[in-house]
């Protein structure tokens, strides 16, 4: 009952305020459709903890560095998006297109300042971060990407991708790991929701000025070796590192080839 309470709040809740901000895209600046997009996030936190009864817990926020940063983090849920969004007054997001398939959304997220790439990757996904990014580093604000760049199970990761590593590389900008465990109470886009406290957690920032090959190792052994411990404190299991697998894209390239 409370999964179906929430899946019907959900998308009343996100019909009505995408009409709404949409109607504010057509003011000057983006400040009315950022009001509206965070009025969003608070009543999906609330409607997280109401309904479906998953209670978030944010941790490490004492840890994050002052001025403009990039949190990296763990996605595992469809949820991950509202519960650290919830924390910022200012985010800009790296989001794949997939989300422009939605009526009004694409025209949003353009007024949001977020930064839309093609899932599909290669040079022109890359390119397009990157001047988006760039606009984004320019206003001061933080920026969130997932690395893996897609949802992953609980238990499993994808290959972590560069694109992190160029923005820290280009802007000079710290990098916060974030894990999280929220996979196990609303897994990836499913229907079924799990009550519980769910946690994110900012992890000690990566500081400015290492190679790729190092920072990118760093960066993964955070984020996996830390939600692999919120995982075991969550379900009282023994810590297990997650599983990597080929990632969606990957595997459709691999069917394209000829044999």
């Amino acid at each position: 009952m409370r999964s179906v309470l929430f899946n019907l709040a959900y998308w009343v809740l996100s019909i009505l305020y995408t009409l709404a901000a949409a109607f504010a895209a057509l003011a000057p600046g983006r400040k009315a459709v950022q009001w509206i997009i965070r009025r969003y996030v608070k009543r999906m936190v609330q409607a997280m903890r109401v309904l479906a009864g998953i209670h978030i817990e944010a941790r490490g926020k004492d840890r994050l560095p002052e001025g403009a940063f990039i949190i990296a983090a763990k996605h595992q849920s469809w949820g991950d998006g509202f519960s650290v969004y919830d924390q910022f007054d200012d985010l800009a997001f790296v989001t794949g297109d997939h989300l422009e398939k939605f009526p009004l959304l694409g025209t949003v997220l353009q007024k949001l300042g977020a930064i839309v790439v093609n899932n599909c990757g290669g040079h022109e996904a890359r390119k397009a971060l990157a001047q988006s990014a760039a606009i984004a580093h320019q206003q001061g604000r933080k920026i969130l990407i997932y690395p893996e760049g897609n949802l992953a199970k609980v238990g499993e990761k994808f290959r972590y991708r560069s694109g992190v590593w160029h923005m820290y590389r280009d802007f000079d900008m710290p990098v916060v790991p974030l894990a999280t465990n929220l996979g196990l109470f609303w897994p990836q886009e499913d229907f079924r929701k799990n009550p519980g406290k769910a946690t994110i957690e900012f992890l000690d920032p990566i500081p400015t000025g290492l190679p790729k090959a190092k920072f990118m190792a760093r960066l993964e052994d955070a984020i996996e070796t830390r939600t692999a411990e919120l995982v075991a404190e969550a379900t009282g299991r023994p810590v297990t590192p997650a599983v990597q697998v080929p990632a969606p894209d990957e595997v459709r390239k691999a069917a394209a080839k000829p044999a």
